[in-house]
């Protein structure tokens, strides 16, 4: 496979000043006959500018070929350059990608004939994303995988990567009275829009920089009488943002949202039926004055929402409150153990390096949670993103005997079998009580269900740690700490066997199990777990996310208490 193009470098707005197509073509005027144009980046911005420009310059019958990876917007301008008698050709390409850049040569091709007495190239295309004034990331063509990022230059543990702003998002249905529409803070003090009574705030600050997305759907929720769930709305949202600003809404942004996988072909019958269902809700719902899209169009937008959508966090990060798109998230591929880990952190998610990660090795982050068999999480991952997993971990089944190990004491086979029967059921019932908040019926089917696994299931089988997490919950709702701590710490012993150091799951498991003993009176080892919590969430969360915050406090507390207790002893 022939290795894909290097990046192109940006220039400061200044150097681009400086060389300015336009001034350029501003001296060729009277001079160009009939010309073929090609301009690459040209959907929007400079690109646009300098196709318009041209569009001034040369004779009638001219040709352009305009490319860009934003189609839509490519048409609008082919449309309006066609007006001027030029023959204009749209080529969408993602010019990053191996055979673009020869699809956009032959395009060329077929448009030459003998009596063009120029050819005129503007590449204005960039497939590097900045964050401040570094380049920390590269499109490329990822192979099999498709489309990829990988790192532009070394990257150090914990370091942001890139923080990208949502192109739409929305709150889930089941807590939009709890979660602030804007921000996606969960809060008791809400502020509720006065006009759909939907939407609510956190304040008028709030509410006043979301106006911008939400005016539209406001008014559609009061025309519709009701708000529709949230894959609808967020179906919504994504087409009005690309009715204002294209697919494409700031210069770091790397692909039109419209060019983001969908595998709608891959769907079986039944997700096609709950599709179909969608679009004609969307259809109900839609009000964009006289804005009309076909079903395949609609189909299209909420494919590329179930393949790319990204769950967010409250600002705890303990509870998933909403859904957003995030294109430039969406490019990095999934492994099993990635060198990666997503965060929401005020308003945008942040893409952060687990560990040293050298120039040119691919950004990868997990789709799905580690502590599953391999056959789970490859059926997970079918399923949902239409892939087959071939990482490392799931090719070579790695950790998949821990997490379904027998205890020492070496149990028979039949008593295996019947113990991880009867923890399925238990399972099931547990949960079944844990949403109803029965924590009472939850903490004694759990206390049933470990004593059967007693010397049967070992420490690190996944159906043990599941019970064991959920007993530590509920006995902490009801503040029985010293039982809680006893529990959260036989999890976190099977969790630090099982995940790798630097993950965000194990960093929240011990941080909770390191202030459970805390409360419970066990200072020294809360305040041994806090400080190892803390350790791993600096790198998955960062110094500025209101859970390390916390925790800093947390750690700080401990710390004098310790002291405190040092200077009174005897």
């Amino acid at each position: 496979m022939a290795t894909p193009p290097s990046p192109v470098k940006r220039r400061s707005r200044g150097a681009l000043a400086s060389r300015s197509p336009l001034r350029a073509a501003a001296r060729m005027e009277q001079q160009l006959g009939r010309a073929l144009c090609i301009i690459t980046g040209a959907s929007r911005g400079f690109g646009r500018a300098v196709a318009k420009a041209m569009a001034r310059l040369v004779e009638p019958e001219s040709v352009f070929v305009l490319v860009a990876r934003s189609g839509d917007e490519l048409r609008t301008l082919q449309t309006e350059l066609a007006a001027s008698d030029l023959d204009v050709r749209c080529a969408v390409a993602d010019l990053s990608l191996e055979g673009a850049p020869e699809n956009v040569v032959r395009a060329a091709k077929e448009a030459f004939s003998a009596d063009i007495r120029h050819v005129i190239l503007v590449n204005n295309a960039a497939r590097t994303m900045t964050v401040g004034n570094t380049e920390t990331v590269e499109l490329f063509d990822a192979g099999p995988k498709g489309r990829g990022l990988r790192a532009g230059r070394d990257l150090g543990t914990g370091e942001v990567v890139f923080a990208e702003a949502s192109f739409a998002a929305v709150v889930f249905d089941s807590v939009f009275m709890q979660v602030c529409h804007n921000c996606f803070r969960q809060q008791a003090a809400l502020h509720r829009c006065a006009q759909c009574q939907f939407a609510f705030y956190c304040n008028r600050t709030c509410q006043t920089a979301c106006w911008d997305e939400h005016k539209n759907e406001c008014a559609a929720i009061r025309e519709a009488g009701k708000a529709p769930d949230e894959n609808v709305r967020l179906a919504a949202r994504v087409l009005w943002r690309l009715h204002k600003d294209s697919g494409i809404v700031s210069d770091s942004q790397l692909i039109s949202v419209e060019q983001l996988e969908d595998h709608v072909s891959d769907l079986p019958q039944k997700n096609l039926q709950r599709l179909e269902t969608d679009v004609q809700s969307f259809l109900e719902y839609w009000s964009y004055g006289k804005k009309r899209h076909s079903v395949d169009y609609i189909s299209h937008i909420f494919g590329i929402i179930a393949c790319n959508g990204f769950i967010m966090s409250d600002q705890k990060g303990l509870r998933s409150v909403g859904v957003g798109l995030f294109p430039n998230l969406s490019l990095v591929n999934h492994d099993c153990s990635p060198n990666c880990s997503v965060v929401l952190n005020h308003g945008k998610i942040e893409l952060r390096a687990l560990g040293k990660i050298p120039e040119g090795q691919e950004l990868t982050v997990s789709y799905v949670d580690f502590l599953n068999l391999s056959g789970v999480r490859k059926k997970k991952l079918m399923e949902r993103y239409h892939f087959e997993c071939t990482c490392q971990r799931c090719s070579q089944h790695l950790k998949d005997d821990l997490m379904m190990a027998a205890a020492e004491a070496k149990p028979s086979a039949e008593k295996l079998k019947e113990v991880t029967a009867v923890s399925e059921d238990c399972l099931e019932k547990i949960e079944k009580c844990h949403v109803e908040k029965d924590f009472h019926e939850v903490v004694k089917l759990c206390g049933e269900c470990l004593a059967k696994q007693e010397n049967v299931l070992a420490d690190t089988h996944l159906y043990k740690l599941r019970v064991l997490s959920v007993a530590s919950e509920a006995l902490l709702f009801q503040r029985l700490f010293p039982e809680a701590a006893a529990y959260a710490q036989r999890m976190v012993d099977g969790y630090t066997k099982l995940y790798p150091c630097n993950n965000a799951q194990l960093g929240l498991a011990i941080m909770r199990a390191g202030v459970v003993h805390w409360q419970s009176g066990k200072t020294e080892l809360g305040h041994s777990m806090i400080c190892q919590a803390y350790s791993i969430l600096m790198v998955t969360h960062g110094p500025d996310h209101a859970i390390t915050k916390d925790l800093e406090s947390t750690r700080m507390q401990t710390e004098l208490e310790l002291k405190r207790k040092k200077a009174t002893s005897p």
